[in-house]
């Protein structure tokens, strides 16, 4: 009897075990799932501005920036709102381009808890540059 009540107790903790892994596999694929659609969009601007090449000025932000919901698809504002959902509620956009180099950076920046395990402290952050 001792030793089924045994076998019991450590299938238990074996179960616990699995539902922890699988609980931190859920939190990580989330955060996986934001920095891959931050990629995604960081090359949709990066189309948009290649598009535009003779406007580059109207893409600087300098800063990040959320968007305010009355962009247009294919612009710059539209893209700040497509941030917030697809990469995060709180997601923001930065886009620096130097029209004499031909060259842009595009970022997002969005808070990661899940990803971070609660720390708020650093956002996290992508930034492609590219030669347009």
């Amino acid at each position: 009897m001792i030793e089924v009540m045994v076998a019991v107790l450590v299938l238990a903790i074996g179960v616990l075990g699995v539902a922890a892994l699988q609980a931190i596999t859920l939190k990580n694929t989330g955060s996986s799932a934001s920095r891959t659609q931050a990629a995604v969009q960081i090359y949709s601007m990066m189309d948009i501005i290649r598009a535009d090449r003779t406007n580059l000025s109207i893409y600087n932000t300098n800063i990040y920036v959320a968007g305010e919901g009355s962009g247009q698809a294919g612009t710059l504002d539209g893209w700040l709102d497509g941030l917030q959902s697809t990469v995060a509620p709180d997601a923001q956009g930065r886009v620096i381009c130097d029209a004499g180099r031909m060259v842009c950076s595009v970022g997002i920046q969005w808070n990661d808890e899940r990803g971070t395990g609660g720390s708020t402290d650093d956002p996290e952050r992508i930034e492609v540059t590219s030669q347009l």
